[in-house]
């Protein structure tokens, strides 16, 4: 019969196992940092592009389009390193939104032809590079909820949600240079782009909440000291201001896509410092669970020695385990050591069951902290479907849907989950609804995910 000790090794050994997957997770997470960054910024040049016809962007264009490819190639590598490390835990949901994106990464060269021929429009365009980068966001989020410590989860849904608002005002700069570009906006315009200012804030509200103070402070104050916010404040309010037939300026065009990259480049600095610090944590607490599984078997070795020295004095005969004491009252209290057997002290089962009971402790403790988290990711994909379900009922636009989701909850006083659980749970009933059980299928201005995934774009 094995020991307590043994099982409590065991149970070490399977966390250094889980942080090491989810190492190997957070690993891929930094590459694809980096992958939806450079996508982000094709996105805001294609539609510069191709709201000028082609007289503004094009160098720039075709030089972005290199730096996206040498991430791809970077992740493409990441992947035939890491798959193996990747399995386990969550790893089919893990590995089927993997499988997803790099069905939309192998369809970004027929996107790029449509683009450079002007056979899409700044809408479409948009939308497709919002579902390549909901896909490369979705593989953060199956990270963020297979995380097994409580401190990582936290910090991978706080980056889940950094890059989910800048992927928002990645779409805003879009949005802006297919304005500024085309010389005109027009209201439907405007209201998603308040909508997209708006997800913003809810995004980096929930950031603050999850990351950890010094990198939320720090956020927050570059995100008041960037030099770029007061322009962009003001183009803002001129685009969202202007009547149907006020014409823009088109040179504002560029004006507006620098200001907004210099605001995306200090959130990607942000999203590096999340990933560096992500990394550390996972390095730190695969050292600490390696040196507790080594007090642990050092325990195990010096307890299997002790369990060996008694068996032998058993074998040599009652007399002389009674001359080592083995039948003494004092040699039979519990957690006591016959004379000259190496190795445990006398508080062997009391050390053992307290370890025991620590471990319990820490273990409900961390299951409080992961679930927390967990609610937060949950909580944003039953909004994002109940959207969906909405967008393809009553054909409205991802803006529309959230306003009618949140004038629901106002009316009704109700959270905003609570009105998105009753949409999904009435969608079957429907004539035409989307099933529950799957993402939002994407619109003209949102990207969904795979079935299951939430829809992030």
């Amino acid at each position: 019969m094995k020991s307590p000790l043994s099982y409590l090794v065991a149970a070490r050994q399977s966390e250094i196992s889980e942080l090491e997957r989810i190492r190997d997770a957070c690993a891929l997470v930094q590459s694809l940092c980096r992958l939806i960054h450079q996508l982000q910024c094709e996105r805001g040049l294609s539609n510069l592009f191709l709201a000028s016809a082609g007289a503004r962007g094009a160098a720039r264009l075709a030089g972005q389009m290199r730096a996206v490819d040498a991430d791809i190639a970077l992740v493409n590598a990441r992947l035939g390193q890491q798959d193996a490390g990747l399995r386990g835990g969550h790893g089919a949901r893990l590995f089927n939104s993997i499988a997803y994106l790099l069905q939309g990464l192998a369809a970004l060269p027929r996107l790029r032809e449509r683009i450079a021929g002007a056979a899409i429009s700044t809408e479409e365009s948009t939308a497709a590079f919002a579902r390549l980068i909901a896909a490369c966001l979705a593989v953060v989020f199956e990270a963020a909820d297979s995380a097994c410590d409580p401190d990582i989860s936290r910090l991978l849904v706080a980056m889940f949600h950094f890059m989910q608002g800048k992927e928002f005002a990645g779409q805003e700069r879009a949005t802006g240079a297919a304005a500024f570009g085309s010389g005109a906006s027009d209201a439907a315009r405007q209201h998603h782009w308040l909508h997209l200012i708006e997800s913003q804030e809810g995004c980096f509200q929930v950031f603050s909440e999850f990351a950890p103070p010094w990198l939320a402070r720090l956020q927050a104050e570059q995100s008041v000291n960037c030099s770029a916010t007061a322009a962009i404040e003001r183009l803002r309010r001129i685009a969202c201001t202007a009547r149907a037939d006020d014409a823009l300026d088109a040179a504002m065009g560029e004006r507006w896509f620098s200001a907004c990259t210099q605001r995306l480049d200090a959130m990607h600095a942000m999203e590096q410092r999340l990933a560096d610090e992500l990394a550390r944590l996972c390095e730190r607490k695969l050292e600490i669970a390696h040196g507790v599984m080594a007090e642990q078997q050092a325990m195990l070795l010096a307890e299997e020695r002790s369990d060996v020295a008694i068996a032998a004095a058993g074998a040599e005969g009652p007399e002389r385990a009674d001359s080592m004491g083995f039948f003494t009252s004092a040699a039979c209290a519990p957690g006591a050591v016959p004379p000259g057997v190496p190795g445990l002290g006398p508080q062997l089962e009391r050390s053992v069951l307290g370890l025991v009971q620590e471990q319990a402790r820490q273990l409900h403790a961390m299951q409080a902290e992961i679930d927390k988290a967990r609610n937060a990711l949950q909580e944003r994909k039953a909004i994002e479907r109940a959207k969906g379900v909405l967008m393809q009922l009553r054909q409205l636009s991802e803006g529309d849907a959230h306003k009618l989701m949140r004038q629901a909850a106002m009316n009704q006083n109700r959270r905003m989950l609570d009105v998105a659980l009753a949409v999904l749970s009435m969608s079957e009933l429907m004539p035409g609804a989307p099933a529950a059980s799957h993402a939002p299928k994407s619109g003209a201005r949102a990207g969904g995910g795979p079935g299951g995934a939430p829809a992030l774009g």
